[in-house]
């Protein structure tokens, strides 16, 4: 769990942080993870993120409050978390590369990756964790990560 929790770290320091967010959430609202959109969502607040936006981000498509850089993250993590559904991820993945160097595809999709991997870990074991508790333990390893390197 330190090797996952310091990938984790690393990957996330590789895209802007408040973009960064609105994908953790989303994701984890697909996947049903009461933990990461508690603890995302708290942090995206103190990333600057409104109320409104966080609330409207189930139904991103219809909300006119989202970047197009926005829209096309959204559109990857929907389309790469719901894998599974189908392979319908062509028109995100144009979108994406409209919005997005090939550095940020790969930065962004690994992000995803991450978060998903978060999500099953949290709801496999049910785990539920206080958002303050979990971002001290969060700082805690990004300080060793820094150490490391």
């Amino acid at each position: 769990m330190k090797n996952w929790s310091r990938a984790s770290a690393i990957i996330n320091s590789g895209i802007e942080p408040g973009l960064a967010e609105l994908v953790k959430v989303r994701a984890s609202q697909i996947n049903g993870c009461a933990n990461c959109i508690g603890m995302h969502t708290a942090e995206a607040r103190e990333q600057g993120e409104t109320e409104q936006r966080l609330y409207l981000l189930s139904s991103w498509r219809e909300a006119p409050c989202y970047t197009d850089r926005e829209r096309a993250a959204l559109g990857w993590v929907e389309a790469l978390t719901r894998l599974s559904e189908g392979h319908t991820h062509e028109s995100a993945y144009e979108a994406l590369k409209a919005e997005f160097t090939e550095e940020e595809q790969v930065r962004l999709t690994l992000v995803i990756n991450i978060i998903n991997g978060w999500n099953r870990l949290a709801v496999g074991f049910g785990i539920v964790l206080d958002p303050a508790a979990a971002k001290a333990a969060l700082a805690a390893e990004k300080a060793s990560v820094r150490t490391a390197a």
